[in-house]
């Protein structure tokens, strides 16, 4: 079967790529090389011996997509990555967000209402809980008032795909990502930042290597117990694993919903300063940082119920923080040789 990964070269979507193509599926990639690069293509070629079919698509030109469609009728998925997803970034240009986020959106779902049946599986953010009454967040959680433009993409994205799937053939699954981190095992594919590092993961590990002076940690004031943010951090290969039982489950038409809800998580939260202990551990690296204020848009505390996605997907993480950052530590090693 032929399936779409938009925004196929980013961080989660070359995971899941090569998670696809190790599970025999043909996959066609598109990306507008926004923050990423084409040299990731060869990594996903050395880890699974298959490259697979790649082209440069800004999915913001309506008619550029429409094309794409015509030329590749016979896709059976579509796993949506391509967003902008940096949150402080979302505060200060938040009309970039909306364009990228939504009119995306809107384009790839146009095409697939006009087939007989489409599955489509998108990738959403914990962020649409904003600052959740009670941990674990559970997928019945209420929606929360987003805290940044990029939440609220993620929210405005999920209604819209919750609307055309009442009146189409679409059968969709959202996929709330909590913390994504770490890099295949085989340091060929990680995450690649452009220019400074929005996520904590990736300016550790520069840190780390002296490419940072210092970390900032933002805000030591929460009420947590070391009075930094705590997050629920997981693996990418776990969370690439999850994308393929996901689309598996829509095209053997397993869901009970034409909308299906997932959170992706550990379950266990980590603070800021934890990431960074754990980190000087594993690396055997002393981590120079400062507290600074805390930054707009940032909540105190999200981590994950994932008792849905264990029974219902049948899917479980299993890597630990000590795994996950040796692997991103790893692969940061790598890409500075």
């Amino acid at each position: 079967m032929k399936v779409l990964v938009t925004g196929g070269l980013g961080f989660i979507g070359s995971h899941t790529v090569v998670e696809l193509q190790n599970e025999g599926f043909e996959v066609l990639v598109v990306d507008n090389l926004s923050n990423t690069s084409l040299s990731v293509l060869d990594g996903i070629e050395v880890i699974t011996g298959k490259i697979p079919a790649f082209e440069k698509l800004d999915l913001r030109d309506k008619d550029k997509v429409q094309d794409f469609f015509k030329r590749h009728n016979d896709i059976s998925g579509v796993i949506h990555f391509a967003a902008s997803k940096a949150v402080g970034e979302s505060v200060e240009n938040p009309l970039l967000y909306y364009e990228n986020n939504i009119n995306a959106l809107v384009y790839v779902l146009q095409e697939l209402e006009k087939k007989n049946e489409a599955s489509f599986i998108f990738s959403s953010s914990c962020t649409v809980y904003g600052q959740a009454e009670k941990m674990p967040i559970t997928e019945d959680a209420s929606i929360q008032t987003a805290m940044s433009p990029y939440g609220n993409t993620k929210q405005i994205g999920e209604e819209i795909i919750t609307d055309v799937a009442k009146v189409s053939n679409i059968n969709a699954i959202l996929l709330r990502y909590f913390n994504p981190i770490g890099a295949h095992p085989s340091a060929e594919i990680g995450e690649l930042p452009i220019g400074v590092p929005q996520n904590l993961v990736p300016f550790i590990t520069q840190t780390g290597l002296g490419l940072r002076t210092e970390l900032s940690v933002y805000g030591d004031d929460y009420p947590t117990p070391d009075g930094t943010a705590v997050r629920d951090y997981i693996h990418v290969v776990d969370l690439a694993k999850a994308h393929v039982i996901a689309l598996q489950r829509l095209l053997n038409k397993k869901n009970i919903a034409k909308v299906e809800t997932f959170n992706l998580g550990t379950g266990t939260g980590s603070s800021v300063l934890e990431v960074i202990h754990t980190f000087e551990k594993v690396s055997g690296k002393k981590l120079p940082y400062k507290i600074v204020d805390r930054r707009e848009g940032d909540i105190t505390s999200a981590y994950a119920n994932t008792d849905k996605a264990n029974t219902v997907l049948g899917w479980k993480a299993k890597s630990t923080l000590e795994q996950a950052l040796t692997s991103a530590w790893k692969w940061e090693q790598k890409i500075r040789k």
